[in-house]
């Protein structure tokens, strides 16, 4: 485990540019599951990810979001990532919060390797909701990170999302499925 305490670190990564958007209540809801099964967690949403500017943008290197955000993702032993399904796929503003953990390169654990990270879509339909959390099980793939068995896809036209609480019973459920299975996978040791 990154994290030297004996709970453990999960970090909430994703959102939109609205704070009260399905995708940050969805991924609040599942990151509050992990802290009820005894996690610290961290929520990386719509805000600070509204702060942070395109990756290697900036000749000066990287800000204070930004550094913040990579030794989140440093420290984490697990995380929940929530995207918004657009055109197919995951949102821009995600995609490049992603693009931050190229900053873990050079580390000793290089970029998710050995990670359990729970995936949640949302979507105005079902096509958007498949096709988006295909591409996250492939990024996630690529970060060498471990994708949790279950993937949540959530079609949110009819607005089960009010106030940080969600209108349905299964969709809840699989919120705190995704963020158990997470924390199981949290706990794994390193073998030599």
């Amino acid at each position: 485990m990154a994290n030297t305490n004996d709970r453990p670190f999960i970090l909430g990564l994703g959102g939109t540019t609205n704070p009260a958007s399905s995708t940050e209540q969805a991924l609040a809801i599942s990151l509050q599951a992990a802290a009820d099964a005894g996690a610290e967690t961290e929520l990386f949403g719509s805000k600070r990810l509204c702060d942070l500017p395109h990756y290697l943008s900036d000749p000066a290197g990287l800000n204070d979001t930004g550094r913040a955000l990579v030794e989140s993702v440093r420290r984490a032993d697990g995380i929940l990532l929530a995207s918004p399904g657009y055109h197919g796929t995951i949102s821009g503003l995600v995609k490049n919060a992603v693009d931050y953990i190229e900053e873990t390169a050079g580390d000793d654990r290089v970029y998710l390797d050995g990670l359990p990270v729970g995936l949640i879509v949302t979507a105005y339909g079902w096509q958007a909701t498949g096709s988006t959390l295909a591409a996250m099980r492939s990024i996630v793939h690529a970060l060498r990170g471990w994708p949790t068995p279950l993937g949540v896809g959530i079609n949110a036209s009819g607005g089960i999302f009010r106030d940080g609480v969600c209108a349905d019973d299964m969709v809840n459920e699989q919120l705190h499925l995704v963020a158990q299975q997470v924390m199981r996978g949290s706990h794994r040791r390193e073998f030599s």
